[in-house]
């Protein structure tokens, strides 16, 4: 990354290493012409992402939708980074498949029961590293809104 491109495209290994750093992102479903966005904590395991929900819109959504989006972040003063997956949402019901994404150790933030484990297994996944900075003048930047 550098001066002139502040924009990285990052690889399918860099993208789920940065997935694996945080433990916050957005869920989207989309029934009808609605989409609806949820913010969730979850887990990466083996290249797909756990989360855990209880009954209603968003377990709904996700399992009986066409497919979900799902979107992470995170930054420093200087750089950030977004990474974008698309995939199918499966509820876990055999115990092996619970117990299996028990073993990611992820609980509920807020004090609430939710006993449902989400695996979203992706079709698409795509990253960007953003290199901060001011905004660019003269002919560069006429040309990129031209």
């Amino acid at each position: 990354m550098s001066v002139d491109n502040p924009v990285t495209v990052l690889s399918e290994d860099e993208s789920w290493s940065l997935l694996s750093t945080v433990s916050l992102g957005r869920l989207v479903t989309v029934r009808g012409t609605r989409a609806e966005i949820f913010p969730i904590n979850f887990a990466t395991q083996r290249r797909t992402l756990i989360f855990r929900t209880a009954q209603g819109t968003k377990l709904y959504n996700a399992v009986m939708g066409e497919g979900v989006a799902f979107e992470a972040d995170d930054h420093t003063d200087t750089e950030g980074w977004s990474v974008i997956v698309h995939g199918r949402a499966h509820l876990l019901t055999s115990n092996d498949d619970v117990l299996d994404a028990e073993e990611t150790e992820l609980q509920p933030w807020p004090a609430t029961w939710k006993p449902h484990y989400v695996r979203v297994i992706p079709t698409e996944i795509s990253g960007r590293r953003f290199k901060f900075g001011p905004q660019p003048t003269g002919p560069l930047a006429i040309s990129e809104h031209a």
